[in-house]
């Protein structure tokens, strides 16, 4: 009776429709092999997944030519993987310890 019907044999994500399984960020020359790499681990997954190429910098809030003005510009500070935005209203101490580095 190894594998009857109506039996647990694994554990399972549940996903809603249009969730996303799988992120990645890659630079811009290796974008075709990033989405090649997608449009073959899609195989693993049963059911019909779409690959979605984000306009979006890294997993920042903010479009391509929006962030790379604003980090020109210094209106965005680096915080590790992600940026913070250095408003010009507040605490001086506040925006001297994000500018120290």
């Amino acid at each position: 009776m190894r594998g009857a019907f109506g039996k647990p044999c694994g554990t399972v994500a549940r996903v809603h429709i249009g969730q996303p399984i799988i992120s990645v960020r890659t630079k811009l020359n290796n974008e075709a092999n990033a989405k090649e790499a997608l449009r073959r681990a899609k195989f693993k997954f049963p059911g019909r997944q779409k690959i979605f190429v984000s306009k979006k910098w890294g997993f920042t809030k903010w479009e391509r030519d929006d962030y790379e003005r604003m980090r020109a510009a210094g209106e965005l500070v680096p915080d590790g993987v992600n940026v913070k935005h250095a408003r010009k209203q507040g605490p001086l101490a506040a925006w001297i310890k994000l500018h120290s580095d």
